[in-house]
């Protein structure tokens, strides 16, 4: 470890060693007050902070009966609101997509719904066929019993 430390200051050049004393000084003695101040500031925020809710807490107190209410009516209406426009948004999707469908001009996913159609008419054919020969037959199997 030493040996690289010792190899990474000769291929920079000892930089540290090659500045003058007040460079240095300068150097930490900035870091200090920016570090310092910094740091006083952080405590005047938390003392802030314990002030403000010092004072704030018995006020949400007071006013909790009216302030959970309130929070939980807008909290609803905002719900509502958005719920609302998924939906109107949605339902403008659709018609267009339908209008789109209806005039021919091919939206994403008609080749899928055209598909589903022609499965559900054979289908249905089928069925058709199917109960008309069983019709048939009970037909015919009621007249051999007379």
């Amino acid at each position: 470890m030493a040996e690289l430390h010792q190899q990474s200051q000769q291929q920079y050049g000892g930089q540290q060693q090659h500045q003058p004393r007040s460079h240095q000084v300068v150097k930490a003695a900035t870091a200090v007050t920016a570090g310092g101040s910094l740091l006083i500031l952080s405590g005047l925020v938390l003392a802030a902070t314990v002030i403000a809710l010092t004072i704030a807490t018995p006020l949400f107190v007071i006013f909790s009966p009216v302030l959970v209410p309130a929070l939980i009516t807008v909290g609803l209406i905002l719900t509502g609101f958005l719920t609302s426009g998924g939906f109107g948004v949605a339902a403008i999707t659709v018609l267009s997509w339908i209008y789109r469908y209806v005039t021919g001009k091919h939206p994403l996913g008609a080749d899928q719904l055209d598909q589903a159609r022609h499965k559900l008419a054979s289908k249905a054919r089928e069925m058709k066929d199917k109960a008309e020969q069983f019709g048939q037959q009970h037909l015919t199997s009621g007249q051999q019993q007379s």
